[in-house]
């Protein structure tokens, strides 16, 4: 599993939210997306590592500006942490 954590700038509220997570699961096969616009932030779990000029494109096309793309291997934690 990839976790990829995106800061974007422009989202103002729940709506926002919604935008950005409407376009990335129209241009992307994901697990999860969650975004927060008091972060600043979009958080997405998918199976393959995702494209980070095709997000970029995705996110802007919503009408917000990516200013960081982060992604890592990520691990789902099982009972007791484990």
């Amino acid at each position: 599993m990839n976790k990829t954590t995106v800061k974007i700038d422009g989202m103002m509220c729940g709506m926002c939210e919604a935008h950005i997570n409407d376009a990335i699961r129209g241009k992307f096969r994901v697990k999860k997306v969650t975004s927060s616009h008091s972060k600043g932030e979009t958080v997405i779990l998918s199976e393959k590592p995702v494209g980070e000029a095709e997000l970029r494109e995705a996110v802007e096309a919503a009408g917000y500006r990516v200013l960081s793309v982060t992604s890592e291997e990520h691990r789902k934690k099982g009972l007791f942490g484990r």
